[in-house]
């Protein structure tokens, strides 16, 4: 099976159309939550994406957006774009991420936004905190967003007597990588506010028959995108970061 695995959209319509053009035809869309908050384009993002009848989960962003969760826990510009989304939610917008689940197990992987252990708001950014995420999932495999950062841990052989140790992969753009018979958690990467010092947005395309992911970068127009929040005027420092994928 052909599946797409995207995270944080962040309301970046353009973004979001533009991996759809990128990937082409697929049997499934998987979304690791954060449809919603930064940008401009809230009620549209969700709309396309339902479309799509993706498996999707539940970000902060969308737990804020819906006062799931106290904005005063947000940066000041975080938490000024996800009032601003907030007012600008349908109802059938809000009832569609109300609904959203916090994990889903689809074997053999398992979805979450932040991580296994606290699905809603933890980062896993370093190798340790990987570690611990490994005892709090079943399944050989796992796919996070909310870093918007490519990356993949994975627990390899060390020592004797069934040790292990994770380690941490930065994939190549378009590298396919075998997913083996080490348990690894795996990030896509953001659509909407990339974080990793690349613009484009990121992605990875899954097939679930062969067990391998692809990480991809596809361009959008960003200034179009900036142009909306400066019309609906969001925090120029998200505007800007657009820009430079940070």
């Amino acid at each position: 099976m052909r599946c797409l695995v995207l995270s944080d959209i962040h309301s970046n319509l353009e973004a979001l159309e533009a991996v759809l053009r990128d990937v082409g035809p697929v049997d499934q869309v998987w979304c690791l939550g954060d449809v919603v908050g930064y940008g401009p384009d809230p009620n549209a993002c969700v709309q396309l994406l339902r479309s799509l009848s993706p498996l999707c989960i539940a970000g902060n962003h969308d737990w804020a957006t819906l006062g799931k969760l106290d904005l005063q826990d947000f940066n000041p510009d975080a938490r000024e774009a996800n009032l601003w989304n907030r007012k600008q939610l349908t109802p059938d917008t809000l009832a569609y991420l109300e609904n959203l689940p916090e994990v889903i197990e689809e074997p053999p992987f398992t979805l979450a936004h932040g991580s296994p252990r606290h699905p809603i708001w933890e980062y896993i950014i370093y190798n340790s905190t990987a570690r611990a995420n490994f005892d709090q999932f079943s399944t050989p495999y796992c796919f996070v967003g909310h870093t918007h950062t490519p990356v993949i841990f994975r627990l390899v052989p060390a020592g004797g007597e069934g040790g292990t140790i994770c380690e941490q992969i930065t994939p190549g753009v378009r590298e396919r990588f075998e997913l083996g018979t080490e348990r690894a958690i795996l990030n896509p990467g953001g659509v909407g506010q990339p974080r990793d010092g690349d613009p484009r947005a990121s992605y990875v395309l899954l097939d679930s028959d062969a067990l391998t992911v692809e990480y991809r970068r596809v361009e959008y127009p960003i200034e179009k995108t900036q142009a909306k929040m400066m019309e609906h005027d969001l925090p120029i420092r998200l505007v800007l970061r657009l820009k430079y994928g940070w």
